[in-house]
C-alpha cells in the first residue's frame, strides 16, 4: 500500500509545465521560485496530461517504468478526484474523492481503499497535496539543491516535509525558469504547473521520478471520469 500511495503522491503533487529557458537567465531568489509554485493553484480546476515515471526500489535494486495519461479534478466542495490510465504496465488508479481503486488487468485484481484511510496518520501530508503545491513554504523546509539550476537554466529545489511521512521523506523539484521570471516581472502566474521534473523519495529510500507532457488545464473534465465499474470476474481486495 505504501508503494501505491507514494506513486499517487508523486504524480498528484508534481504535474509539470515544460518551459525551459537559457541558463544565462539571471538567478531568482528562493522566495520567487516558491511563489511560482504557490500562486497559481487558486485558479486550478482540472488537469489532463501524459506522464512517464520510473521508480527505483532500493531493497531489490530494480527500476520499474511506466507511462500513460492522467486526469485530475479539484471540486470546490470535496476532495480531489484523479485517474491514472497506465499504458505500460496495463493498470489504472482511480478515485472519486471518496474511494480509490487500483486495478491491474494482468492479474484481474482490484484493490479498493477509502481515501482517508489510504492517507491516514503519517501519510496525511499526501492528502493535503492532492490539489497541488499551494502551501510549500508552510509544509516544507525548502532550499536550493546543490546544483541550483539544471542545464536549461531551470531551478532545482530540495524540499523536506515539516511533518514526517513514510511515503514522502524528500521531494526534489525542477521549476520552470520562465514561470519564475513571469512572477518576478509582473507578480502574476501564467503557468499553473511550473514543474519540469520531480523525484519523490520515501522512508525506504525508494525514488520515483515523474515527467509530464501535453499538460492541459481547466478543460472541464466530467465527474463521471473518476468512477470505476469493477469488471465481472475481477477479484476485489480490501485492506
Amino acid at each position: 500500500m505504501n508503494r501505491i500511495c507514494a506513486v499517487v503522491v508523486g504524480m498528484l503533487i508534481l504535474l509539470s509545465s515544460l518551459s525551459p529557458v537559457s541558463a544565462a537567465s539571471p538567478s531568482a531568489a528562493l522566495k520567487d521560485v516558491v511563489a511560482a509554485l504557490e500562486k497559481g493553484y487558486s485558479g486550478l480546476q482540472d488537469v489532463q496530461a501524459d506522464f512517464s515515471q520510473s521508480t527505483t526500489i532500493t531493497a531489490i535494486g530494480r527500476t520499474q517504468r511506466g507511462n500513460g495519461e492522467l486526469f485530475l479534478k479539484r471540486p470546490a466542495s470535496s476532495a480531489a478526484m484523479f485517474r491514472f490510465n497506465y499504458i505500460k504496465p496495463k493498470q489504472q488508479i482511480i478515485s472519486n474523492g471518496k474511494q480509490v481503486w487500483f486495478y491491474t488487468a494482468d492479474t484481474q485484481q482490484v484493490m479498493v481503499s477509502d481515501v482517508i484511510a489510504m492517507f491516514a496518520g503519517g501519510n496525511s501530508i499526501a492528502l493535503s497535496y492532492l490539489t497541488g503545491l499551494g502551501h510549500v513554504s508552510r509544509d516544507f523546509e525548502v532550499v536550493f539543491a546543490a546544483e541550483s539550476k539544471d542545464k536549461n537554466g531551470n531551478y532545482q529545489l530540495d524540499l523536506t516535509p515539516k511533518k514526517a511521512s513514510p511515503v514522502l521523506t524528500k521531494l526534489q523539484l525542477t521549476v520552470s525558469a520562465a514561470a519564475v521570471e513571469q512572477v518576478r516581472a509582473s507578480g502574476e502566474v501564467k503557468d499553473l504547473f511550473p514543474i519540469i521534473s520531480s523525484i519523490v523519495q520515501d522512508a525506504g529510500g525508494n525514488r520515483t521520478r515523474i515527467d509530464y507532457s501535453r499538460t492541459r488545464v481547466n478543460r472541464g473534465i466530467d465527474n463521471g471520469k473518476f468512477n470505476f465499474k469493477i469488471p465481472a470476474g475481477v477479484e476485489v481486495i480490501k485492506p
